[in-house]
């Protein structure tokens, strides 16, 4: 007994050293996320309002003026007779269109998946799985290629129409309806006489408003920010989104691209302004629907 209390006396004690390491790797990783995310938004948010000039030699993170901001906003209506303003038109009808059709599509099919029997159930839940996981890039062949058999490349539909089908929002309505739409519900409205479709409509539809909303908002994000297909399928400037406009800008930019940008009036205060004007449409749709999201992201963790 005596030796079990002298050696529980004398026993070190651990914990304040692995605390101390820890509130450590804690600072290190908060560090350099301020480093290497915050700071470069900060930048971004500054460099408009500053010269050419004043970014190459005053201080990266110091505020220059807001007529400055003006200067850049003049010289980018002037690019191209108002390029940019165009780029974002072509955005929104090519987000809207294929948000549209990405919502006539996937809530139909992820409440089929979930609450009905056929043929084929698990081969297409599947299929949507594997087309969810895989990178967008391995497919732009052969949607490229299929486009091009039917004669849509330059087309608005060359890009609406390879964005319609949303495997992730399918499979969010799917796990939406599989766990919290309940089963006696149905079965009341059929015992009633109501056909599937109304039962879709006047009951599976109201009740799925918070995850019909989340994939409204991912499909949008997703599509505002899609590149690389809308950069192979449009050869034309005045069909651009506003993403491949960007990648026009930059390389018309003399700091990126002296040759092509000699004489133009597009320096990186213009170029930092357009990424801003790119990025405020999914921001602000962000912020006026964060209650609509956070619905959404708990629709399904509890069944009633």
């Amino acid at each position: 007994m005596t030796y079990t209390a002298s050696g529980s006396a004398t026993r070190p004690q651990r914990g304040k050293p692995s605390r101390a390491l820890s509130v450590l790797v804690v600072g290190v990783l908060l560090t350099a996320l301020l480093v290497f995310f915050v700071l470069p938004v900060l930048w971004l948010l500054l460099a408009p309002t500053k010269t050419a000039a004043q970014i190459t030699h005053d201080s990266p993170l110091s505020f220059g003026s807001f007529a400055q901001i003006g200067k850049a906003w003049h010289h980018l209506v002037d690019f191209q007779d108002g390029a940019l303003l165009l780029w974002l038109r072509n955005s929104a009808v090519y987000s809207g269109g294929s948000l549209i059709l990405t919502l006539v599509t996937s809530v139909p099919a992820g409440y089929a998946l979930a609450l009905t029997r056929f043929r084929g159930r698990k081969l297409l839940l599947t299929v949507t799985l594997i087309t969810m996981i895989m990178p967008s890039a391995t497919l732009v062949l052969p949607i490229f290629l299929e486009l091009n058999r039917f004669h849509l490349i330059g087309t608005v539909w060359s890009v609406i129409l390879p964005m319609a089908f949303y495997p992730f929002g399918v499979y969010l309505v799917y796990i939406y309806f599989a766990t919290s739409l309940p089963r006696e519900i149905l079965a009341a409205a059929r015992i009633d006489g109501c056909s599937e479709w109304q039962i879709f409509k006047l009951i599976a539809l109201p009740l799925a408003k918070p995850v019909i909303g989340l994939v409204a908002f991912f499909s949008f994000v997703g599509n505002w920010n899609n590149f690389f297909l809308p950069y192979l399928v449009l050869p034309n400037s005045d069909q651009f989104p506003v993403q491949v406009g960007l990648n026009q800008l930059l390389s018309s930019t003399p700091a990126f691209n002296p040759v092509a940008g000699a004489g133009l009036n597009i320096t990186i205060p213009e170029l930092a302004l357009a990424i801003i004007i790119a990025i405020l449409p999914v921001l602000a749709l962000f912020l006026f629907s964060q209650r609509t999201l956070v619905s959404g992201m708990l629709a399904g963790a509890t069944k009633e």
